[in-house]
Order: structure tokens, then C-alpha cells, then sequence
């Protein structure tokens, strides 16, 4: 009996050995061979299965979401300080039918463990866009990230980045590792188990960061190396832990071990002691093959009922074909979309399924009510618009349905909506504005999408509607010129036919759509209206309804050599004084009252690349001539608008059209306007 209580008593205190070997901290020593310690903290989607001590950042089924998981105490970041640590990571993409990847992960030192503020998707649940990039947050983060954004980085595709304070990483590269005297390249998202070391050396003030298969040992080369001294933004006490976030397409974010060391080098983890990984998402099972051992009687049977019903087709669509239309006393129908190469048709009864028997509003577009929804047996995101009988908008479109008389359209859905809801977050308290490396990246976004429409398509699209409120955001910011319910087409070479009918939004509209000539020139004038509007932060239609114009104050500020007095407030003062000149009078370039007088979209294009020639620069800092405003505000007479209600009511809510009463209204307009140029 005394042996056996013996054996017992020998074999608890190397259990709790074990668990102290396992799972032991101090003040500067964090160590985890799995995590089944209380002394890690979670928020979010984070946390740690009870049996095995896998943690786990993100849900397995949530999309959009973000987790974090902090040591729970705080560490003393005194000066001269180096630390060191490892950790064991594996993450995959629940890949499906879009071949989608998705976010990624990071290593994180901050000076509170919630992240306040941090968001999902690009945000990797760091920060979000109205503090990325400050002084203020007393962030490091070493990036693990699945998917290259245009926004933040410069590396396109999956990559490893060193981020100080930003999701613009100092320093980034593609995952890979140094062995046998070459960088051998990882796939972070393989769910495979991998290891990264991350040390700083407070003498030499200089970051390494290394990566490898958890199978190899820490390599000599690191993968990046970043010069940097630190003490400058870790406050006294900091939190170390991970971030991790999911978008459309699922992410499994996994973390097995890590190890923490203030002042010293992390302790080696021990591979055998780690939790094991649970089995990798399957890819979806192709159909099941169809036997072909059916009798060869059904299968001349099948033949023969396939031929006639092929005659039998044949035969209506030549009767269809050769049948003359009765023209009398039949109702106009509205008009397919143009036949587009991959575009599909869609069955109603998919459409019902995709966005719940159109339960789902997101929003009232221009002749027609927008519904979210995901495509049948896959996971794409999507929005289906219902359009009022009248003609579509030409969009790139996933299809087309034609129900019952009205005409359904199916297009990329945009997550982040429109981008007037990030301008102006005071009308739309759940968005917050966007910083300035974000709106230049828009506008080169929607200068380049109205390049392809000018120049590039077969045929010149005229927009007619560039505006805030037009220009959507993908899940990664990305900006995409839509609407084009007032689009006008015209072939390359051709000059625009004259239109009796103007459209557009006020403040937007150049001067000489008042006597009904579109162009690519009038395009140009919108998108400077538009750039003015990114830079300041104010809508030009709603200036002009108070009777002043938005690049008559620019203008001005300029003449006065104050024109940075109009940047956006909420910018708090911080961005590159050289993009935002540069916008500013880019955008009163684009606004001169005589056609001529602007720059093409190719011209705008190179401004905004940094390709232009000197001579355009030189073209450029000359202050453009204030031209009394422009669009539909007559220098005397504050908003000038001559529509009638059901122009007004054809153009949607938000838009305003309309055309002068008499010829005499149109000469005036021009003559007052030339004398002040």
C-alpha cells in the first residue's frame, strides 16, 4: 500500500512539473507549449479549447470578424530594453468556389489588450481607418498576412510585414525561409504549422523577424531586418499578444505555442508538447458520376426524344425568327442589357433563394431598389438590383433576369458601401472617416476606372454622374466608379450628340452641360469637383444649394496663397502636404470653365502617378482662373436650376436636372461667366 501511495504521490509532482514546464511566466517570461494556463486574456472570436489548449483567434464559422488574445499582465518596457520571442502559428482559407484567400494574423505589442476601435477585414483587428498611421497608438505588430491589400501594402499578394503604428508595414516581403543558401517560399494559409521568431536588440536598435516550417530549425538568415529604436513608441508597461480577423472568405487562425522573453532569448518551445492541429477544411466534393451502364434501349430511346425535340426547336425559333411583329397597340417593354461575353442568366427562383425572398434592402439606387445576397451554392456576395422599366445601367455584371416584366440586374457586392458615408462620418455615425494615404488611393482608383471608360473600352462611356455618393468600396477599400444609370455611349472618334435633357448633381455639373453638350471633357470637370470634394471634405452640391461653389473658395484660397486652409478638418493635419497640393490643384485644373483648358484623363492619370512631363507640371501650379463656380450656380443669382419635377423625379433623389427656359437664360449664363474669366 505504502509503494503505491508512493508511486502516486511521484507521479503527481511530475504532472506538476509537467504543467509548470508547459505553461510558466513571470514578469518578463512568457512560455506556452499549448494553452491551458487563465493567465491569457481573449476578446472577440478568440479562444482556447479546454481540452487540447489549441487557441484559436477566429471563429470557424463567422465571417467579418476579429479576435484578440493578450497575455493578461502587462510587461515593463524600461530603456535599452531588448526582447524576444517565438510562437507556432497555422492558418487556412476555407477556399470554396471563388478560390478566395483570406486575412491573416499578427503578432502584436500594445499599450491595451482590447485594440479599442480595431476593426476586421484589411484591419487585421489592429486599427482602424480614422487612427492607422498615428503617433499616438504605441503599436508593433509583426503582419502574417494571407492576402496583399493596395491600400497598405506594397507587396501584392501574401507577405510578412513589420508594422510600426500603421498596417503600412516599414519593412515586407513574401513569406519564405533561408535554407541551403536560398529563400525557400511558404504558403502561410497551407495549414501547415509554422514557426516565426521576432527579436529586437535594444543596442543596436534593430528588428529581425524569421520564419520557418516547424520541422526545421531557426534559420540563420532572417527574413527581414528593419532599423528602428523602439523606446520611442513603447510606453512604460506594454501588452503582448495577437490579432487576427476574417473577411468574406472563412479563416482558421490557430496559435499552438509561444514564448516570451524580456532581456534575454525566448525559450526554445518543445514541438512533441504542442496541441495537435484538427483535420483541414475539405474542398467541396465534385457530383457524383453518372453510370453509363444504362440498357441500350433507353439510350436510342434518350437520343431519339432529344433529335426531335432539337427539330422541334429549330422550327420555333424559325417561325419566331421570320414572323413579322405586330407593331399596333403593343406596350414598350424595357430594353435587355447588351450581350456581354460570360454574362449568365439567372433563373428568378435563384435570385429568390440568393437574397431571401429580397429581405435584405441595402439601399435605392437610381431606377431601382438593391438587395444583398450570395449566389446558390457558392459564397459570393452579391447585389441584385431590381430595376424600374426603364433602361439598365451598364455595369460589369455577374448576369441578368427578366421576371414578369421587370428587369433584375446581378453585380459585385460592395461591403463598405459608398464613400460619402466615410467622408462625412458625422451623418453616419457607424463610419468613421478615412485618413488621407486612403482617399489619394481612391481617388487613383476612380481616376483609372474613368480612364478605361474614356479610352480603353470599345466604345466612349460618358458617366455623367462622378460623384462621392457613385463611388463604392470593396471589403479592402478598394474604390470602383458605379452607377451608370445616366451613362452616355458613343463611338471612338465620334463626337457626343447634344442632349436637351441635363443630368447629373448639382455642384458636379460643368458649365457648358446648361446648353446640352456632354463630353469626356464634362466627366473631367465632375471628377475635379470630386477631388476637391476628397480634399476638403465638402459635398459641392450642398455649397452650391447655399448659392457659393466649392471650387470658387478653393480658387480663391489659392490666389491668396492659403489653399491648404481648405483641406478636410478631420484630417487632423495629417498628410503629404505634396499629394494634397497636388489634389487641390489638379482639381481646379479639371474645373476651368472652357472645355479645352482641362486636362484629359490621361493627363490626370499621369499627374497622379508622378509620370506627368514638366511642362504639365509647370501647366499645373499656375492658379487656374476662378470662373464663378461652374455647375448649376450662376455667379449672381446663387443655385441655378431650371428643371422640371419629372426630370427631377427621373434623375432619382439625390440628383438635380434640368435645362435652362429659354435660350436667351443659356446666353446670359455663358456671357456672364466668359466676362469673369
Amino acid at each position: 500500500m505504502t509503494i503505491i501511495l508512493s508511486e502516486i504521490v511521484i507521479f503527481l509532482f511530475l504532472l506538476l512539473i509537467q504543467s509548470f514546464a508547459d505553461s510558466e511566466h513571470t514578469d518578463n517570461d512568457i512560455y506556452y507549449n499549448g494553452f491551458k494556463s487563465h493567465f491569457v486574456k481573449f476578446d472577440g472570436e478568440a479562444q482556447v479549447d479546454p481540452d487540447t489548449g489549441l487557441l484559436r483567434l477566429t471563429d470557424l464559422q463567422k465571417n467579418f470578424e476579429q479576435g484578440h488574445a493578450f497575455y493578461k499582465l502587462p510587461i515593463p518596457f524600461k530603456s535599452n530594453f531588448s526582447f524576444s520571442t517565438t510562437f507556432v502559428f497555422a492558418i487556412a482559407s476555407d477556399y470554396g468556389p471563388n478560390k478566395l484567400s483570406g486575412q491573416g494574423m499578427a503578432f502584436v505589442i500594445a499599450p491595451k489588450r482590447e485594440l479599442p476601435g480595431s476593426l476586421a477585414n484589411q484591419f487585421l483587428g489592429l486599427f482602424n481607418a480614422t487612427n492607422n498611421g498615428k503617433s499616438t497608438n504605441h503599436v508593433f505588430a509583426v503582419e502574417l498576412d494571407c492576402a496583399g491589400n493596395v491600400e497598405f501594402d506594397t507587396v501584392l499578394g501574401p507577405h510578412v510585414g513589420i508594422n510600426i503604428n500603421s498596417l503600412n508595414s516599414v519593412n515586407s516581403t513574401a513569406p519564405a525561409y533561408f535554407t541551403d543558401g536560398e529563400y525557400k517560399h511558404l504558403n502561410l494559409s497551407s495549414w501547415e504549422p509554422m514557426q516565426v521568431w521576432v527579436d529586437y536588440d535594444g543596442i543596436d536598435k534593430q528588428i529581425s523577424v524569421t520564419l520557418a516550417p516547424i520541422h526545421v530549425s531557426k534559420p540563420n538568415v532572417p527574413l527581414l531586418l528593419w532599423s528602428q529604436d523602439l523606446s520611442a513608441i513603447f510606453l512604460d508597461s506594454m501588452y503582448v499578444g495577437f490579432a487576427a480577423s476574417t473577411q468574406a472568405t472563412r479563416s482558421y487562425h490557430y496559435i499552438l505555442g509561444w514564448s516570451f522573453q524580456m532581456d534575454g532569448t525566448a525559450r526554445v518551445l518543445n514541438p512533441s508538447s504542442l496541441p495537435k492541429l484538427p483535420q483541414p477544411p475539405s474542398p467541396p466534393s465534385p457530383p457524383p458520376k453518372t453510370s453509363n451502364n444504362k440498357p441500350n434501349w433507353v439510350i436510342i430511346a434518350s437520343a431519339v426524344g432529344v433529335s426531335f425535340l432539337f427539330l422541334a426547336l429549330l422550327v420555333i425559333l424559325g417561325f419566331c425568327y421570320f414572323r413579322k411583329p405586330n407593331t399596333t397597340n403593343t406596350r414598350e417593354r424595357p430594353t435587355s442589357p447588351p450581350p456581354v461575353t460570360g454574362l449568365r442568366k439567372f433563373k428568378y427562383s435563384d435570385l429568390e433563394e440568393a437574397t431571401n425572398m429580397f429581405r435584405e434592402e441595402i439601399g435605392e439606387g437610381a431606377y431601382g431598389t438593391v438587395y444583398r445576397g450570395v449566389l446558390p451554392n457558392t459564397e459570393i456576395q452579391v447585389a441584385v438590383k431590381k430595376v424600374s422599366p426603364s433602361p439598365p445601367e451598364l455595369v460589369h455584371l455577374y448576369g441578368y433576369c427578366e421576371h414578369e416584366g421587370q428587369l433584375l440586374l446581378v453585380y459585385d457586392f460592395m461591403p463598405n458601401g459608398s464613400l460619402d458615408k466615410f467622408l462625412y462620418p458625422k451623418r453616419n455615425p457607424l463610419y468613421c472617416t478615412i485618413n488621407w494615404s486612403q482617399r489619394f488611393q481612391i481617388i487613383k482608383d476612380v481616376a483609372s476606372g474613368l480612364y478605361y471608360l474614356h479610352t480603353v473600352w470599345e466604345q466612349v462611356v460618358i458617366h455623367r454622374d462622378i460623384k462621392s455618393s457613385n463611388v463604392l468600396l470593396d471589403g479592402q477599400m478598394n474604390a470602383r466608379l458605379g452607377n451608370f444609370g445616366l451613362a452616355k455611349l458613343y463611338d471612338h472618334g465620334a463626337d457626343s450628340a447634344p442632349t436637351s435633357r441635363v443630368v447629373g448633381t448639382v455642384g458636379y455639373i460643368a458649365p457648358e452641360m446648361h446648353y446640352g453638350m456632354p463630353s469626356t471633357q464634362t466627366d473631367v470637370y465632375a471628377l475635379g469637383a470630386f477631388l476637391l470634394e476628397i480634399a476638403c471634405g465638402r459635398r459641392p452640391n450642398l455649397l452650391a444649394e447655399q448659392g457659393l461653389h466649392l471650387v470658387d473658395w478653393v480658387s480663391s484660397s489659392m490666389k491668396g496663397n492659403a489653399i491648404l486652409n481648405t483641406v478636410d478638418k478631420k484630417l487632423g493635419g495629417e498628410y503629404a502636404e505634396e499629394e494634397m497640393l497636388l489634389v487641390l490643384k489638379l482639381g481646379l485644373l479639371c474645373c476651368r470653365f472652357d472645355p479645352t483648358a482641362r486636362p484629359t484623363i490621361q493627363k490626370i492619370v499621369q499627374f497622379l502617378c508622378g509620370d506627368a512631363a514638366e511642362a504639365d507640371l509647370r501647366s499645373l501650379h499656375e492658379a487656374p482662373v476662378c470662373n464663378g463656380g461652374g455647375g448649376n450656380t450662376s455667379p449672381f443669382s446663387g443655385t441655378y436650376d431650371g428643371s422640371t419635377p419629372s426630370e427631377h423625379a427621373a434623375a432619382g433623389p439625390s440628383r438635380q436636372s434640368g435645362s435652362p427656359s429659354s435660350v436667351n437664360e443659356v446666353g446670359a449664363f455663358v456671357i456672364r461667366n466668359a466676362l469673369t474669366a
